[in-house]
């Protein structure tokens, strides 16, 4: 099975990042994962969607050639978001806008994890992806997400860096949530293989 971590912070050096490479062990060591594939969108923003994607256009196919095929051969995702101002980051929602209609995030099961530097935010995010993300692209937002509070105390390289009451809660539902969307991804490979899910006829969801 290979697993998709999407950064979608812009940021460099985001908490979001470090949460996305601390999940990438995570798959590793757990052996959930016989592949990982890591995109971060700090310091690699895509450049903002227009109908070229549609139509082919040569600069398209220049930034979403490897990126397409890698998201295309993924059988699950884990999506980072960041809350910035209650909302979604606008680089990720762009990410979203790349696959509509040809299938390469659609039925394949997503983990949305939100990120919040204080100890009370975080909600938003999933929230809202829940409520249009999946429209276009098709992906399978899991009903379990998980939220990570306070993420300067958690998740660090360095377990000094950690609150550990903190940290170990955290840990152990991250643990619950990617081992359920490993069975998830197994799942979803009947559902994509049994030609029902064929974007042909509606390649847009209402």
């Amino acid at each position: 099975m290979k697993i998709g971590i999407i950064s979608g912070s812009h940021r460099k050096e985001s908490q979001s990042e470090k949460i996305g490479r601390y999940i990438a062990g995570q798959l590793a060591s757990q052996e959930l994962a016989a592949d990982v594939y890591f995109y971060s969108l700090g310091g690699n923003p895509l450049p903002f969607w227009d109908e070229g994607i549609w139509q082919g256009d040569a600069r398209w196919e220049e930034f979403l050639g490897e990126l397409r095929s890698e998201v295309n051969s993924c059988d699950a995702f884990v999506s980072i978001s960041p809350e910035w101002h209650g909302m979604v980051p606008a680089g990720l929602k762009n990410f979203l806008l790349m696959f509509p209609g040809a299938g390469e995030m659609a039925h394949k099961p997503a983990l949305l994890v939100s990120v919040s530097a204080g100890g009370t935010g975080g909600a938003y995010p999933s929230a809202e992806l829940r409520m249009s993300g999946y429209k276009n692209s098709r992906v399978c937002f899991m009903p379990e997400h998980l939220i990570v509070r306070n993420a300067g105390k958690v998740f660090n390289e360095n377990p000094d860096d950690n609150d550990a009451d903190i940290h170990d809660y955290l840990q152990a539902r991250l643990l619950y949530c990617l081992e359920l969307l490993a069975e998830y991804g197994k799942a979803f490979t009947g559902i994509r293989e049994s030609g029902k899910a064929s974007l042909e006829t509606y390649k847009n969801g209402m």
